[in-house]
């Protein structure tokens, strides 16, 4: 039997890099639509990214029981998978090939175990071209950025010494 076909859009979007994030994901499945966003006080655009995929994912119940297919506009986390750069970062303690410390190591390891899991296809999407769901996804997730509501990307904000809390 074949398995039901899983449709997702994500984005990310911070005003000012680093700044006020968010993410958001369309998630389709037949005649069945979610859509989930979420956004934060102190952050960045690559986090925003990658944080979208990796909850999307999260959404679903089962996700190995289906085929699922995600459609995103940031070429890093398209190519971190299809061009397999997170195995290599791995391999090499979480370092790039010029040995500089790959950014954001713990969202893209539990990409990476997400990603193993359940086998999406990536596809990479020219962002602002008018694909209906990729544009619901950049208002999503600037929407959720300006409505953070101060939650804490802990991780981010712990790491970045030049961010002093309120």
């Amino acid at each position: 039997m074949a398995k039901k076909q899983i449709i997702i859009y994500t984005d990310g979007a911070c005003l000012g890099n680093p700044g006020a994030g968010g993410y958001a994901a369309v998630l389709m499945c037949g005649n069945y639509r979610k859509e989930i966003s979420e956004g934060f006080r102190h952050t960045t655009n690559n986090r925003m990214e990658i944080m979208a995929v990796i909850n999307a994912l999260k959404a679903l119940k089962n996700p190995t029981e289906y085929d699922i297919t995600i459609y995103t506009d940031s070429n890093l986390v398209v190519s971190a998978i299809q061009k397999n750069w997170i195995t290599g970062w791995k391999r090499n303690n979480w370092r790039k090939s010029n040995k500089e410390q790959v950014l954001n190591p713990e969202l893209w390891s539990e990409l990476d175990t997400m990603v193993q899991k359940c086998a999406p296809k990536f596809v990479h999407v020219s962002a602002h071209t008018g694909i209906i769901d990729n544009e619901r996804c950049d208002q999503l997730a600037k929407a959720a950025a300006m409505n953070h509501e101060d939650r804490i990307d802990e991780n981010y904000e712990r790491s970045n010494n030049s961010f002093m809390r309120q």
